[in-house]
């Protein structure tokens, strides 16, 4: 998959020299072995590094600047083993770029009822030092994660990896580089947004290059490359002819692969993460690209259709966000289509044209070549598939003119009731939390477009901290959401983030 650094994340226990040397040498000793033993565990993503114990202004923020300047640092893990003084930690925090968790935990789970004295309370007091360093962060405004409990505790554990991938997000944003070809789909309000500012909250940059600069680099493809990547297309997938020529529909195919290589080539050229394409504007291509843009999905590359960027950035952030995650289910870019009103049987066909990602299918995977009768070109070969039941996100980043909202709808992915033969589309079928009619009328109270960013692996709460990382208000919509209450939220978002 087209990824990232190999990040890790820095672990910095917090204390002073009031109680004496063998506190500290207690406390070091403590910290390598919580360490040790979390990168043990299998469930945390990312490797976390052992830092000496901070003690000091100067050394805390000396530590938090080389931090900031170590590329591979994604985040800091904060614990005050004792007492550490806030007032340390001022400068250090002030300067920190990093995400930052504080792990409220302590060393020991049980009071040690039979020996107890004041020179362990001295030594072990993270309800103590947690809250005096806790105090400091919420008087700076300082964005950070909180996770409470034992250190050895699976949930713990878990929550922690969660946090790790969601900071690998907020510090890949700022690296997520999005290629338009060519512009929005006329007159449609959701897809346009004010890219300036997408930049300075969410460091994307978003670029324009006309159809044909593209175009060029898919003519350069060599023959031999192209029928090198048929080769392998038709090792991989079905193929269904469905009464096609067999050999007018792989020139079809061809033409697909052709700009699979020639898009990927033009990426990686000119070092852009996401990728926009519209119907409209198709220039030199021959086909309006779809099992092209959905092979450039499965790898890592985000996509939105329409010239929708932000979509396109959302994607791309998600499929890092999951990047390397056992049994991952996947990612994609989809849109609401239809729906299925019979009652006890509701839902969304999620689809589109052409452009779903594969990682998300459950079952064979085929390739049809059907014709399209957006972009007037010839017919485009695509990947046709149903995707995985289970529970997912859908997310819609939208402008809202003065500020971004990020709306998150926990979704139920189940199988339609009958095969749908004739639609030549890869799809989805989903029913929104807490109910159809709920979900979707909140939905449309928020804002939200008809293009999502979805995923399998990710959680409501994860969205929602990388939304608050950015400065961002996020909406939820799930198994909780009343619209009366929702209604409020909504309100006081609007008087929060004005």
């Amino acid at each position: 998959m087209l990824l990232s650094k190999n990040y890790k994340f820095w672990f910095c226990a917090g204390s002073q020299d009031l109680y004496g040397d063998e506190v500290l040498a207690n406390v070091a000793a403590h910290t390598k072995e919580m360490v040790a033993k979390l990168n043990e565990t299998g469930l945390l993503p990312y490797e976390i590094i052992w830092k000496p114990t901070l003690l000091t202004n100067e050394l805390i923020r000396k530590t938090f600047n080389e931090a900031n300047n170590d590329d591979e640092c994604a985040g800091v893990i904060v614990w005050c083993h004792t007492f550490s003084p806030a007032k340390s930690w001022i400068l250090g925090l002030k300067e920190l770029r990093k995400p930052l968790l504080h792990l409220h935990t302590q060393y020991n789970e049980e009071l040690p009822y039979d020996t107890i004295d004041m020179d362990f309370m001295n030594e072990n007091q993270a309800a103590h030092g947690d809250r005096e360093w806790g105090h400091i962060v919420s008087r700076m405004g300082i964005e950070r994660k909180i996770v409470v409990g034992h250190w050895t505790d699976p949930v713990v554990q878990e929550k922690i990896g969660s946090w790790q991938r969601t900071a690998v997000g907020i510090v890949e944003s700022s690296h997520i580089r999005v290629m338009r070809v060519a512009d929005n789909m006329r007159n449609v309000a959701v897809t346009e947004g004010d890219k300036v500012e997408a930049q300075i909250k969410f460091g994307w940059e978003v670029d324009a290059y006309p159809v044909n600069e593209i175009a060029e680099s898919v003519a350069a493809v060599s023959e031999a490359d192209t029928n090198a990547l048929v080769d392998e297309y038709y090792d991989k997938y079905e193929i269904l002819l469905e009464g096609r020529d067999p050999e007018e529909f792989k020139k079809h195919v061809a033409v697909q692969a052709q700009i699979e290589i020639g898009f990927e080539r033009f990426l990686v050229e000119k070092n852009y993460q996401a990728i926009v394409t519209h119907f409209g504007d198709l220039g030199a291509l021959k086909q309006l690209p779809g099992l092209a843009i959905q092979r450039l999905m499965e790898k890592g590359y985000g996509f939105g259709a329409e010239g929708d960027w932000k979509v396109a950035a959302m994607v791309r952030l998600m499929k890092v966000m999951t990047a390397g995650m056992k049994d991952a289910k996947g990612t994609s870019m989809l849109e609401d289509y239809t729906y299925n009103l019979v009652k006890g049987k509701e839902g969304i066909l999620e689809a589109h044209m052409l452009e779903i990602c594969p990682s998300i299918s459950d079952g064979p995977i085929s390739i049809k070549c059907q014709p399209l009768s957006m972009g007037d070109r010839e017919d485009p070969a695509r990947l046709v598939f149903t995707s995985k039941e289970g529970t997912g996100i859908a997310t819609s980043l939208i402008d809202l003119g003065n500020r971004f909202r990020l709306i998150i709808n926990t979704v139920d992915c189940k199988k339609t009731e009958k095969p749908m033969p004739k639609l030549p589309t890869a799809t989805n079928f989903w029913l929104p939390q807490p109910d159809l009619y709920t979900g979707a009328e909140a939905w449309i109270l928020a804002g939200g477009a008809h293009h999502t960013a979805f995923s399998y692996d990710l959680t409501a709460e994860q969205m929602g901290d990388w939304a608050a990382a950015m400065g961002i208000e996020a909406v939820y919509i799930d198994k909780d959401t009343k619209i009366r209450d929702f209604k409020r939220d909504l309100m006081l978002g609007d008087v929060f983030y004005r």
